[in-house]
């Protein structure tokens, strides 16, 4: 018997593509879309390559029934309210800047996605990810750049076990975007000319205050950061009014209205008093970075300071830095040279050469 897949199919054409390349490799395949949001809002029904809902569920079941698999729709909104959402709204209320998609991938993606495609006796999960899977000689499972570094994804797939990794698939990560959607046209699936999603599935419009103020006036709870407050200088000088804090992230120059007569950014955002500090972008730029909520890939655990190449948000290009455990959950990563805008929330992910060695969370 053929060994069976299931395949987390989001109605664009990455995932598409991933389910007909399993299909020639004579896997059993299977589609599965998840259900994660309860609104369809005009703008995810645009053609935006999307995840959010009706649409992409529509999209998906016309590619199934072109590679003649079975398809079904699973109900992980409790799972994405919980782990993503809630998660989303609690750290920007902290002042920090969370990236819901790891938390989608770890929590719904792998846990949730896994545990329920084993109980229909899958082998496997598979995504659309550009990634690649290897095992090493120290014999550990882990993630590996895709051959297109313009695509890879492999910045929000570090916290992956050695248990998901051992039934992770990543059929596209051996090719490049352009090669994809030839291979979606030559197949005749619909989406071969879908475009990529830009934003963050649950917020089409990409206006996240707005957002995170329905969430939580929809909980009927009452949050002061929520409110106007201060822009101050680090020493404390109030320079003007601020909108509320969900509206700022560290390293923000636009949107801040202030008549300072040069370029100001936010260099510190202040929960607890409400304040956002302004300073000038010297102030962004640090050679320390400590992050907690570790998880080890490459290695099962770090022994002693190594030297690898760190990405501290998903379009950063890198920079070689030294890793040293400072905790069984602490790291101290020290960069040769200085690295801007450190953002509390946001992930610090560890390569060795192509491989993900791990990751965590800036704090």
């Amino acid at each position: 018997m053929n060994a069976r897949v299931v395949v987390g199919m989001s109605g664009g054409v990455d995932s598409s593509v991933a389910a007909l390349l399993l299909k020639r490799q004579g896997y059993e395949v299977i589609g599965v879309t998840m259900q994660i949001w309860q609104e369809e809002t005009p703008e995810c029904r645009a053609e935006n390559g999307g995840c959010c809902g009706l649409s992409a569920v529509e999209d998906a079941r016309r590619v199934a029934e072109i590679l003649d698999i079975p398809h079904y729709v699973m109900n992980f909104r409790p799972e994405f309210k919980r782990h993503v959402i809630d998660y989303f709204v609690s750290e920007y209320l902290r002042g920090r800047t969370p990236n819901p998609c790891i938390a989608c991938n770890r929590h719904v993606k792998w846990e949730a996605l896994l545990r329920r495609s084993m109980e229909l006796g899958a082998d496997y999960i598979a995504t659309g990810h550009y990634a690649r899977i290897d095992r090493l000689e120290n014999g550990r499972i882990a993630v590996r750049s895709s051959v297109t570094a313009g695509k890879d994804q492999t910045y929000a797939l570090y916290m992956l076990t050695q248990e998901q990794l051992s039934r992770t698939l990543f059929p596209v990560g051996e090719s490049t975007k352009e090669e994809i959607r030839r291979m979606a046209g030559e197949a005749g699936l619909p989406v071969a000319d879908k475009p990529d999603s830009q934003e963050i599935c649950f917020v089409p419009d990409d206006d996240y205050a707005a957002f995170i103020r329905r969430e939580v006036e929809s909980r009927g709870e009452a949050d002061g950061v929520l409110q106007p407050g201060n822009f101050v200088t680090a020493d404390g000088r109030i320079l003007g009014r601020h909108k509320g804090i969900t509206h700022y992230t560290l390293g923000q120059r636009r949107g801040l209205e202030l008549p300072m007569g040069r370029r100001v950014f936010v260099t510190a955002i202040r929960p607890g008093t409400n304040e956002v500090v302004v300073g000038e972008n010297e102030e962004l730029f640090t050679t320390e970075v400590f992050c907690e909520g570790v998880n080890f890939m490459a290695v099962p655990d770090l022994e002693e300071p190594v030297r690898v190449w760190a990405k501290i948000r998903y379009n950063h290009p890198g920079e070689y830095c030294t890793v040293e455990k400072l905790s069984s959950d602490r790291l101290r990563c020290l960069f040769e040279r200085p690295v801007r805008a450190a953002t509390p929330g946001q992930a610090i992910v560890f390569y060795t050469g192509e491989y993900v060695l791990g990751g965590g969370t800036i704090v």
